[in-house]
């Protein structure tokens, strides 16, 4: 009796049964379809709507085309509600889960880690390649569809092979494998002194000359622009593509010659701030389609081949399906195989589309043909919808679709602000219900590991980089790369973290040397909050209108000399401008200070395997600070606008800086909480006490601590945030690497050459 119960219905069953296998397929298609329209958004945005999007796509695609191959294979020889030639359609079916188990080309990793399995891919191609066998071979002897289901076979099994193949490249140990040149041995030290030895044997008057390298002083520039390349969107692209086949290597950490690095640095050297940028994001954009798509694989030779062998086969699969009477089939069926084929040919045709228009192409194409006017007009003009624009909002409906399909990366700067978190974090004055529900909701998804995910959407914001922001970090960085020209050096400047402006001579004096304390004697995770909740209580406790004019006069009753003054000490030359001065958008200090503080509190919190090998404890010392700052608003009653519960962040840093710190919080506190509120409280009065010139100072400081943060954390976390949006470190890693900066580089001199001299 307990046989017969059954809580499924029958009716449920019966519906299962006739459309299981028809759904599957349909959904097989759409996941392909969502992954090769969505996955180039996850390099242009950080929306993390749109990565889920992406991630149970990608997971999924391949669940959904196993599992109804596994429905393919068990219904053969069952009358499941198919119609009439099941067996044949089935088997005609079959190759098509092959084309989609092969996956788009604009994605076959999702995560770097998904490119080490290579090898289970590998596996899955032989399984799945059997399966699709087994039941053409089942349908075989009367199956009036077995010329186009043999050419779809050919096709899914080629797309299945591309990605395979993509992602054993793509694998970092093929892909460091790929980049090793071949074993230097040095001189032939053995056979040398053999000779050496017998010469004297002979008592012959021999010894040894040495010839050294070449000295820095005499080397020369190998590879320079011509004039008008960097106008030219197509000359752009083979320059960037030239410097990623060097530095690509950083991805696996490789090390670098005296010579790349001396080319490197003379060519960048000559580049603008926007020119640089340029060539940094294309550098970018093709690390990130070698690790996290097919680009590799579908660009060689080879590749586009089978690319038409593919196609071609596709396309006359469905001639012949056209043509073959189809009375004996479900016109369901029909309607499904239909899809299956339109569907293969819509997803090949943007695929080549993607592979025609795409700056891998360019590379391939000689000097010849990329000057050509067909290259130049077509090529070009598509190239110049993907360069960066310095704009604020897009303005016109063109700008607005060049932003979602063309821009390279998300052109922002994420932001996360910590007087403003905690304010909205702590308990309100007026308790109500909708609060206490609040409190309930915090604590369910905490307890899910979710409250991180969703600080992440609520408090960070995004603002566009300025071509002012830019410019600032390039000269900085430039600045310094003239001075790195020994070893020494070189890795001096690549592990300041604030304290090179510091010791500079025009900081280090007196009365400012008590603010080199907060960087030297703390941790990084330490200093970036310090720094962070002083920028924003010197920020928020100026005036701004005060501000505004102290900065432009700052810029322009000082001009040239005020960057004589902020450069020379690094190397600068005498006629460089201010950074400043040079950018059409012209951005204060104040500003670069404000934007790059929260940018740092960011990748702090919000990025923490970014950071996670030189941050130390900062989630703890993040989380104290934030209690200490919560307990100060909740016991000290701040001054309300009307109709608000909470105080403004003007209001909370007036309050923050009169509090009494004539005796240290560590004096008075211990070392158990790790905050670091009052600490900063002290430094930023000590930063008031030199009016409007602090702000250079911090500019500085910060885009110390954000170069610092660049060249010290893994090259693989760096690349994984291409795929999410895209990062200004990540442009700032590769800017440090461009100008020398760095512990990448062998900067001392190759071999010397040995030559046996024998006198008379």
């Amino acid at each position: 009796m307990a046989s017969s119960i059954n809580p499924i219905p029958i009716s449920f069953r019966k519906l299962w049964e006739r459309w299981n296998l028809r759904g599957f397929i349909i959904l097989s298609l759409t996941l392909q379809t969502i992954l090769i329209l969505c996955a180039p958004f996850r390099k242009r945005t950080p929306n993390l709507v749109l990565i889920f999007l992406v991630w149970s796509s990608y997971l999924l695609a391949d669940w959904a085309a196993g599992f109804a191959v596994g429905l393919i294979s068990n219904s053969q020889g069952d009358a499941k509600g198919l119609g009439d030639n099941e067996e044949d359609l089935l088997a005609f079916w079959a190759p098509f889960l092959l084309l989609h188990l092969g996956g788009p080309d604009t994605i076959t990793a999702f995560a770097l880690e998904d490119n080490t399995l290579w090898l289970r891919h590998f596996l899955g191609l032989v399984f799945q390649v059997i399966a699709a066998v087994y039941v053409f071979i089942q349908s075989f002897p009367t199956n009036k569809l077995w010329p186009p289901t043999l050419l779809l076979f050919l096709a899914g099994t080629i797309k299945y092979a591309e990605r395979t193949r993509a992602l054993y490249c793509a694998s970092l140990d093929n892909f460091k494998e790929s980049m090793l040149k071949k074993p230097d041995p040095g001189p032939n030290y053995a056979k040398l002194m053999e000779e050496y030895s017998s010469k004297k044997e002979a008592n012959l008057p021999t010894y040894i000359e040495l010839t050294a390298e070449r000295s820095k002083e005499s080397r020369t520039v190998t590879y320079v622009a011509e004039p008008g390349d960097m106008e030219n969107n197509i000359a752009v692209v083979r320059h960037a593509y030239h410097f990623y086949e060097i530095f690509r290597g950083l991805i696996v950490d490789l090390i670098f010659s005296f010579h790349e690095r001396f080319e490197s640095r003379a060519f960048f050297h000559e580049r603008s701030a926007e020119e640089t940028f340029r060539l940094i994001a294309i550098e970018l954009n093709f690390m990130y389609e070698a690790l996290f798509t097919k680009a590799v694989v579908v660009h060689s030779k080879l590749g586009c081949l089978f690319r038409a062998i593919s196609f071609t086969a596709v396309f006359i699969a469905l001639v012949f399906f056209y043509k073959l009477e189809k009375k004996a089939f479900h016109k369901v069926d029909v309607g499904i195989t239909y899809t299956l084929l339109y569907g293969a040919l819509g997803l090949d045709s943007i695929a080549i589309f993607l592979v025609v228009f795409s700056e891998w192409t360019v590379t391939a194409m000689d000097k010849s043909w990329q000057k050509s006017w067909v290259a130049t007009k077509i090529l070009g003009n598509y190239l110049s919808l993907k360069r960066p624009r310095w704009s604020t909002e897009p303005t016109t409906c063109l700008e607005w679709c060049r932003q979602i399909l063309f821009r390279r990366w998300c052109e922002t700067i994420s932001s996360f602000n910590f007087i403003h978190y905690s304010l909205k974090e702590h308990r309100k004055l007026s308790p109500n219900i909708f609060y206490y529900l609040g409190i309930g909701y915090i604590a369910i998804i905490d307890f899910f590991g979710l409250k991180d995910i969703r600080d992440k959407m609520k408090y960070r914001t995004s603002r566009p980089l300025t071509e002012g922001l830019w410019e600032f970090i390039f000269q900085e960085l430039k600045a310094k790369s003239v001075l790195a020209d020994d070893p020494e050096t070189a890795k001096r400047i690549s592990t300041a973290r604030g304290d090179w402006i510091l010791q500079d001579s025009e900081w280090n004096n007196a009365e400012h040397a008590t603010l080199l304390s907060n960087i030297v004697d703390v941790n990084y995770d330490q200093s970036i909050l310090l720094w962070h909740i002083a920028t924003e209580l010197c920020y928020n406790t100026e005036e701004k209108e005060t501000a505004d004019l102290e900065s432009s006069k700052n810029e322009t009753s000082a001009d040239l000399e005020s960057s004589k003054n902020e450069t020379s000490h690094r190397g600068s030359s005498k006629n460089e401008t201010s950074p400043c001065e040079s950018s059409k958008n012209e951005t204060s200090r104040r500003e670069i200070s404000k934007t790059l503080s929260d940018y740092m509190l960011y990748l702090l919190v919000m990025q923490p395997s970014l950071t996670s090998s030189v941050a130390g404890i900062g989630q703890i010392r993040f989380r104290d600070t934030c209690a200490e700052a919560k307990k100060f608003f909740s016991r000290r009653k701040l001054p309300l606008r009307k109709g608000e519960e909470n105080p403004t962040v003007c209001t909370v840093c007036k309050s923050i800086l009169d509090v009494n710190t004539a005796v240290k919080p560590a004096d008075v506190k211990g070392d158990r909480s790790k905050s670091v509120l009052f600490d900063a409280c002290i430094l930023a009065k000590k930063l008031n006490e030199m009016e409007a010139r602090k702000w250079d100072l911090m500019s500085q400081v910060w885009v110390e601590l954000l170069s610092y943060t660049a060249g010290h954390c893994r090259a693989n976390d760096h690349v994984q945030l291409l795929s999410k949006g895209g990062e200004l470190v990540t442009f700032v890693w590769l800017l440090m690497a461009h100008f020398g900066i760095g512990e990448q580089f062998q900067i001392n001199e190759g071999h010397a050459r040995a030559k046996l001299i024998v006198g008379k």
